[in-house]
């Protein structure tokens, strides 16, 4: 009796095996079939943010002021994001590489990613022109800032501090708020901030 019961269980292995084999071949038949049928479209998104939007507007800056520059350039053995040649000036976003260039004898500029590229001017070693309008708009950028945070033209620091504190409960992302708007309200901080009273 024994060797019948070991034979029978041979068999329940066996067809078992095959089964789980079977299913796992129309499994995967099934999803190859669905992806040729139904493929997936990978939505690349064309906004930039964060580094990559500083860098579309320092270009633009730098082009508007008639400044030569290079990017990704090596400056000290160290990659930086714009290199000024003529100047001999490099901007950069890490501030590693901003602490070991700045013991060179070029000039080293940091920037955070939430400097909007218009004010890199006031951070250059040199005169910069002074780009009063927004040239898409015609809009002088200190007032538009100033309008954001609702505050009049040349408020004090103190005013715009707390102006902000009241936008950002508004706009915040993690209060309902828009991404957008809430960078808005950030950007017109900073350039409330260097232009307040």
């Amino acid at each position: 009796m024994p060797e019948a019961v070991t034979a029978l269980l041979s068999e329940w292995l066996v067809l078992s095996a095959i089964l789980a084999l079977g299913s796992v071949v129309v499994v995967a038949g099934v999803f190859v079939v669905g992806a040729r049928l139904f493929p997936t479209t990978v939505q690349h998104s064309t906004r930039l943010t964060g580094e990559g939007k500083r860098r579309r507007e320092i270009r633009e800056y730098l082009r508007s002021i008639d400044e030569p520059f290079a990017e990704n350039h090596p400056v000290c053995s160290q990659p930086v994001a714009f290199y000024l040649p003529k100047r001999d000036v490099a901007i950069t976003f890490d501030a590693r590489v901003y602490y070991r260039i700045q013991r060179s004898e070029t000039h080293a500029v940091l920037v955070e990613h939430e400097l909007p590229g218009v004010h890199l001017g006031s951070r250059l070693p040199f005169d910069t022109p002074d780009l009063a309008l927004d040239e898409g708009t015609g809009v002088d950028p200190a007032s538009a800032a100033f309008g954001v945070l609702g505050l009049p033209a040349g408020a004090s620091v103190a005013e715009v501090k707390t102006a902000y504190r009241e936008k950002v409960k508004q706009v915040h992302p993690d209060h309902g708020g828009d991404h957008e708007e809430f960078r808005r309200v950030r950007e017109a901080y900073t350039t409330a901030k260097e232009h307040a009273g």
